[in-house]
């Protein structure tokens, strides 16, 4: 199982679009997602590295990609970002048995859901997921397949408010589990990386028994 600390950052109000350059400020470290757990399938594996942070009140996420095509069709959120250039966060907040995923594509429409497993997921109100701030280079308004080489970013920041079956005041000094992911079921060249590595026989990132370790810094 790997494990991350999570750095604590004593800043309120960011802007998603100040991450980047407040990680580089803070120093931040970038991890990669590059576990390709089914080679023979989905052999492909863009480039992508991602840098997590939390204040107070929110987790700071920035993604950085390079891959050989896009696609951000989803029209708004809760679509089905999955099959666009999509960046995902899973975490389980509590020892309850409930995940979140934050699921986003390369134009910032993303998902929220939250359950024990894939086939038992709620998903947030609009109220909720417009709480997440997004900043994405490749503009926010939706395309369809660009098949030439492509480098793009994303930094979101999502307040544990977004976490809504939970009452979280804060997170410090605990030790959480969660995967970090990276898809595109719909991309000329579809792939499933992730952080973690996971060990299922096909493709399913809702697999919370495969989270890896994230240490909350407070």
């Amino acid at each position: 199982m790997k494990k991350l600390t999570i750095q604590k950052i004593n800043e309120t109000k960011i802007a998603a679009k100040e991450i980047p350059t407040l990680f580089k400020d803070k120093g931040i470290t970038y991890n990669t997602i590059e576990n390709v757990n089914w080679p023979k399938e989905f052999p492909y594996c863009p480039k992508m590295e991602f840098g997590v942070a939390h204040t107070e009140d929110a987790f700071l996420i920035h993604y950085r990609v390079e891959e050989q095509s896009v696609r951000a069709v989803a029209q708004k959120d809760n679509d089905n970002v999955w099959e666009d250039s999509c960046a995902e966060f899973f975490i389980s907040p509590a020892s309850d048995g409930l995940y979140y995923n934050v699921e986003c594509n390369c134009a910032g429409t993303l998902l929220v859901g939250v359950g024990e497993g894939r086939n038992s997921r709620e998903l947030a109100a609009p109220e909720i997921t417009k709480q997440i701030d997004r900043w994405a280079t490749l503009g926010r308004q939706p395309f369809d397949t660009c098949n030439q080489p492509t480098k793009w970013e994303l930094a979101l920041r999502i307040p544990y408010s977004v976490f809504f079956r939970h009452n979280i005041k804060t997170l410090d000094g605990l030790t959480l589990k969660g995967n970090f992911y990276k898809c595109g079921d719909k991309l000329p060249v579809p792939h499933f990386i992730s952080w973690n590595p996971i060990g299922t026989p096909t493709p399913d990132f809702h697999c919370p028994q495969f989270f890896g370790e994230l240490s909350i810094e407070d």
